[in-house]
């Protein structure tokens, strides 16, 4: 990612502590979780999902959908939430999205979702909190 300066910032040692050592390693160390290993998957209650990080609100649940990947998805963020830039590596090109409060790497946005947005943001479930509403 693009070095810049996000609203929240922790010292390294600080999200170490913060965060669980997978956590860090995804969205830190920009890493994915085993596909089908959270529960976030399967949250079908009416809520937002916000990031594990520093609890930003990034995804209302009426916007998640069922993309058969073994990731939450959804279908377009809150507004402002999320940004994202493109990521070459292992070969190829995506984009990444990240938190835009701290910077946390989240996961990828794909072309390929369904109407209206067609998008699908393939999000790591251990990078997310759920409220429920």
């Amino acid at each position: 990612m693009t070095h810049r300066d996000f609203p929240f910032v922790l010292s390294d040692a600080e999200w170490r502590q913060r965060l669980t050592p997978e956590q860090y390693e995804v969205m830190r160390g920009h890493d994915t979780e085993r596909p089908g290993s959270c529960a976030l998957l399967d949250e079908k209650r009416a809520g937002v999902f916000s990031c594990a990080g520093c609890e930003q609100d990034l995804f209302v649940a009426k916007r998640k959908f069922e993309s058969g990947t073994g990731w939450p998805s959804f279908d377009d963020p809150i507004p402002g939430a999320v940004e994202t830039e493109s990521d070459r590596k292992y070969g190829m090109v995506r984009t990444e999205v990240h938190c835009s409060n701290c910077g946390s790497h989240l996961g990828h946005v794909f072309d390929d979702g369904p109407p209206p947005t067609h998008l699908r943001y393939c999000i790591n479930g251990v990078a997310l909190n759920f409220k429920p509403d």
